[in-house]
């Protein structure tokens, strides 16, 4: 891993602005974050902030894929970020488990949401709960009753397991 270059980073910045909303790229992406490259293609493929992975460039399409580290790191520092989806408490344990969202249960969502995005996943009360691709429009998970909403690539639980037995091996 390393520090990225100056075009590294202004691609990474322009990448986080133009998916997720303009200064977002800024508030992910600074000096202190460091790359992995593909020994293939050289391309950036992954992205650490204090040695905890952030997000992974998509080699398909160029996007990020974030992680729960980054979207931490988004509701801390962004007053209304972009790309939340807010779920009743009662199915949170089973989303925090890696279940994806079903429609029934979204309380809210941001309107500008567009199926295949990558959204942040919270309870009513604000908490992180997973990080996963919306398979409806924002305007569709509030109407719609049935059917995924979001396929949750990691919940919450899913991290704290792996960093559990991850200890328990060393």
């Amino acid at each position: 891993m390393e520090h990225p270059s100056n075009l590294q980073l202004r691609k990474l910045v322009g990448v986080g602005n133009y998916q997720l909303g303009q200064g977002i790229g800024s508030v992910l992406f600074n000096r202190r974050v460091r790359v992995e490259c593909s020994r293939k293609t050289g391309r950036v493929r992954h992205i650490y902030d204090r040695g905890r992975l952030i997000g992974t460039l998509r080699p398909k399409d160029g996007y990020l894929a974030l992680t729960p580290h980054a979207a931490n790191i988004i509701l801390s520092k962004v007053k209304h970020p972009p790309n939340v989806v807010v779920v009743q408490i009662e199915v949170s344990d089973a989303i925090k488990a890696g279940g994806d969202v079903f429609a029934k249960h979204i309380v809210r969502a941001d309107r500008d949401l567009r199926a295949g995005e990558e959204v942040i996943v919270t309870d009513e009360e604000g908490l992180l709960l997973g990080v996963g691709a919306a398979t409806l429009s924002g305007w569709e998970m509030c109407a719609f009753k049935r059917g995924v909403a979001v396929k949750l690539r990691k919940g919450l639980d899913e991290i704290e397991l792996a960093a559990s037995e991850a200890s328990w091996m060393l």
